[in-house]
């Protein structure tokens, strides 16, 4: 993600975002790991919708991997 993207999904000045990663670099750390962890999770609810999928067809006797 670019510095525009990432100003705009937080709603501030690329302007902002720049001072705030020379003056609060820890900050703009956080933020790039909650960011992270935001598109780890979505990946795993999907992953586990999957393999709810695959266990409900599995009870009823079908097989579906795709």
């Amino acid at each position: 993600m670019n510095r525009e993207e990432l100003a705009d999904i937080l709603n501030v000045s690329k302007n902002t975002l720049r001072n705030w990663e020379k003056d609060k670099p820890d900050l703009v750390r956080l933020i790039n790991q909650g960011l992270a962890l935001d598109l780890s999770i979505e990946e795993t609810r999907k992953h586990l919708e999957r393999l709810e999928a695959i266990k409900e067809n599995a009870s009823s006797g079908k097989f579906n991997l795709k």
